[in-house]
């Protein structure tokens, strides 16, 4: 991108806020723009998942992002996104500078998490893997077409303690009062770092827009701040560079809460740093988590929607669905261990994660009315007393946790084939659903007969390639 493209206003206001720095920062503009991907260390970490990742290190030429233990650049004749490993979730495509937000935030396991403006899935994915898939996560994003996007995402790199909602910051703000240790409010903003990558963000920058922004991101900052617990802490960031959308927002924030302190803030630019650039701060909520309001119950008559085909059913067919699935776990997944609260969407069945029945005022009634794109792992589908599993339960998978799997080389064209949709050819004494994986690490179901393996890969996710 040339520096004559940009807006003149933008200029002004870069030299000013910049200084000396500006022509450097704006020269930036005319370097290619930034690659970068994430392993997934829920996968990556796994005795296949470690030769997996290193061996993606070799084939892409990856080198480390220093600010990110498991971030990497890659150059643009890599393509990561077209390989097999990227249909098992060993890594996700982000940009390098996005990688800061998640690092800063640093959850534990076993915290309660949101995400609060989360699609296309970068900052929930990575604050999942630092969770090492302990704890509850709640990924929230308020377009549902980018939030079948975001579900997408979750599904691929197997998390299972991820909540992925639909709704306004303010719906989630009166059921979940004073709920997260720890909340990721990568805001919508005015994308000044998209600038190199992206032309249409340039087109609809302007300094009205700038301030759109500001009040929006205001508004929202509230009803993360009513979340948040006392003792918790809140990474706020966004992929701009003008200070109204950064520091005097921050500034805006402390002044109102006054209980909220600046812990510190982090600045990533383009002239500077190998990266689009990113803005994150981290704040701290006074107080002691005791003082935390129990979440309000969800309006009576509401039933929760998953975007599935009915509601909830009643306990006992619950029960019932649940009890088939456990059977089938039993001899199909012995080293599964069926940990979640279940829960029933037509013939959908899901495991909510385990923080709703353990952690104080936390359960399923809360997400009644609440449209839920995916309640937790979904792990079958309940057929006439015939249980299915989900695509998710294989991606959540590690290969020894099946009674049977198929072991596919990444190179070749039977991966090719096997994305495609086709079925493969296997030895006769394979029979029953089998987990069929790439190098070890899971891409779906297959299920054997009579020396053929039936493919099970949703066909959505097939590719032409």
């Amino acid at each position: 991108m040339k520096e004559e493209i940009l807006p003149s206003a933008y200029i002004s206001r870069v030299r000013e806020m910049l200084g000396e720095e500006a022509e450097a920062f704006l020269s930036s503009y005319s370097l290619p723009r930034t690659q970068g991907l994430r392993m997934n260390s829920l996968k990556s970490s796994s005795e296949s998942g470690k030769s997996a990742a290193a061996l993606a290190v070799t084939l892409f030429g990856l080198e480390p992002v220093s600010w990110c233990r498991d971030g990497y650049y890659y150059e643009e004749p890599a393509r990561p996104g077209k390989h097999p490993y990227h249909h098992a979730g060993l890594y996700y495509i982000q940009e390098p500078s996005a990688m800061s937000a998640a690092e800063l935030l640093a959850p534990l396991p076993g915290e309660t998490v949101l995400d609060l403006a989360a699609a296309p899935g970068g900052k929930t994915t990575h604050l999942a893997s630092l969770m090492k898939g302990e704890g509850l996560l709640v990924s929230n994003e308020i377009h549902p077409e980018r939030a079948k996007i975001l579900a997408e995402n979750v599904e691929r790199l197997g998390l299972t303690h991820t909540l992925v909602t639909s709704a306004a910051p303010a719906e989630l703000a009166l059921r979940f009062p004073a709920m997260f240790d720890r909340i990721m409010l990568d805001a919508p903003c005015s994308g000044e770092g998209m600038f190199r990558k992206d032309p249409a963000a340039v087109r609809e920058w302007s300094p009205a827009h700038v301030e759109m922004c500001a009040a929006r991101q205001w508004d929202i900052l509230q009803e993360a701040y009513t979340m948040l617990k006392p003792g918790g802490s809140l990474a706020y960031s966004t992929c701009t560079f003008n200070r109204e959308e950064n520091e005097q927002t921050i500034a805006r924030l402390i002044e109102h809460y006054p209980d909220l302190t600046l812990i510190t803030t982090k600045r990533l630019w383009p002239h500077l740093q190998r990266g689009e650039g990113h803005f994150v701060a981290l704040l701290r909520k006074q107080g002691d988590a005791d003082q935390a309001v129990l979440p309000v119950q969800a309006a009576k008559g509401k039933k929760r929607g998953n975007g599935s085909a009915g509601g909830p059913k009643q306990s006992a067919a619950l029960n019932e669905a649940f009890r088939q699935f456990q059977v089938w776990a039993e001899a199909e997944l012995p080293g599964f261990g069926s940990q979640g609260v279940p829960l029933l969407f037509g013939e959908s069945l899901y495991l909510l994660p385990l923080a709703f029945g353990v952690t104080p005022g936390l359960h399923a009634r809360i997400l009644d009315g609440l449209r839920v794109p995916r309640a937790g792992l979904h792990v079958a589908q309940l057929k006439k007393n015939r249980v299915e599993p989900a695509h998710a339960l294989a991606m959540a998978l590690q290969r020894g946790q099946a009674a049977r799997s198929y072991d596919i080389p990444k190179d070749g064209p039977e991966i090719r084939a096997w994305l495609r949709g086709e079925s493969l050819p296997v030895p006769s004494s394979l029979h029953g659903w089998t987990l069929v994986t790439v190098d070890g690490l899971p891409v779906s179901w297959g299920k054997a007969s009579s020396g053929q393996l039936k493919n099970h890969l949703p066909k959505g996710l097939r590719s032409l390639s």
